[in-house]
């Protein structure tokens, strides 16, 4: 997994997976004694799952939140730069 993921799961990283319908969540994460497996299924709707360019994709706790509340996940618009002018 470490070759193709290009992270180590015995250093803290966690592994997310979904189905392919997009309501079902696999996560597997090490605790230092064994690897914990937690599953989550919705009743209604879909997990909005990120674009990844690659095969991994890094999200903050919020984005974690929101992908697991079945929350649209979308990252913020950039906002273009200001200037102050004199009136």
């Amino acid at each position: 997994m470490q070759g193709e993921m290009a992270a180590d799961p015995y250093f803290g990283h966690a592994f997310v997976f979904r189905n392919r319908r997009g309501d079902r969540l696999k996560l597997l994460l090490w605790d230092g004694l064994g690897f914990w497996l937690l599953y989550r299924r919705l009743d209604q709707g879909r997990l909005h799952w990120p674009k990844a360019d690659t095969g991994a994709v890094e999200l903050s706790a919020a984005q974690w939140a929101m992908l697991v509340e079945g929350r649209p996940w979308t990252p913020l618009p950039t906002l273009e730069k200001c200037t102050p002018t004199l009136l």
